[in-house]
């Protein structure tokens, strides 16, 4: 029941991350998806994965939010609480696959005597690395727009 809970948590925090207009509300939604991603990790006994997910999606989390409020237009009139509820209501609609669905797994008499914590600690190096670049990709395209702010300033 707990995995069912992080995976409709997990995909409406997503959505509404990917739905919301306010930046600031995007990236706290964000925020939202990448503990729950952290967690769903640490339940699968992959605890360093989990506290790497997170130290990361701090630093990601932190450009994210300073950049959004310095560069992002605050909205002129507020967005009507129905078209939130919608959101939601379409994000919950989504998730119904993941609380009804379930992969069954298929029992084999071949193992391969790496367990799943470590065969994903394993694999992830890579996408720890390119997080790391996506970061600081998103770093040096803000310090550019700021420099170019400043430069149309003067």
């Amino acid at each position: 029941m707990i995995l069912e809970l992080l995976a409709v948590g997990l995909i409406v925090s997503a959505f509404l991350a990917v739905h919301l207009d306010d930046a600031v509300y995007s990236v706290a939604s964000l925020t939202g998806t990448l503990i729950l991603a952290a967690v769903l990790y640490s339940l699968n006994d992959a605890t360093f994965v989990a506290v790497f997910q997170l130290a990361i999606g701090v630093g990601t989390l932190a450009v994210l939010f300073l950049s959004s409020e310095m560069l992002s237009e605050k909205p002129s009139g507020k967005k009507p609480l129905k078209n939130t509820f919608l959101a939601i209501a379409a994000a919950l609609l989504l998730s119904i696959p993941s609380i009804f669905l379930s992969v069954r797994t298929i029992p084999t008499n071949v193992s391969s005597g790496v367990s799943f914590s470590e065969a994903l600690w394993n694999l992830r190096a890579i996408d720890v690395v390119l997080q790391g670049l996506v970061i600081m990709t998103i770093a040096l395209g803000i310090a550019i727009v700021l420099h170019e702010k400043k430069e149309g300033k003067n």
